[in-house]
């Protein structure tokens, strides 16, 4: 799983076996898991992040959509 980016000690990365789902970028930190779709930048799951860091990863994803 190649790291794209790290923002914050945000880890954004991909999976190399997931043709089967549109594209889309994983985050972690400290256990917290959270996956985006990249056509549109929404919430694909979250597992534990608060929400107030969704909005904060959101506008992230959407800053950094082409580049991942």
């Amino acid at each position: 799983m190649p790291n794209i980016l790290r923002w914050n000690g945000y880890r954004f990365f991909l999976f190399s076996n997931e043709d089967s789902e549109p594209p889309h970028i994983h985050i972690a930190k400290n256990g917290c898991n959270a996956k985006f779709w990249l056509n549109d930048c929404t919430l694909a799951y979250n597992d534990y992040f608060k929400y107030s860091e969704i909005g904060k990863l959101q506008a992230v994803v959407s800053k950094n959509r082409i580049m991942f």
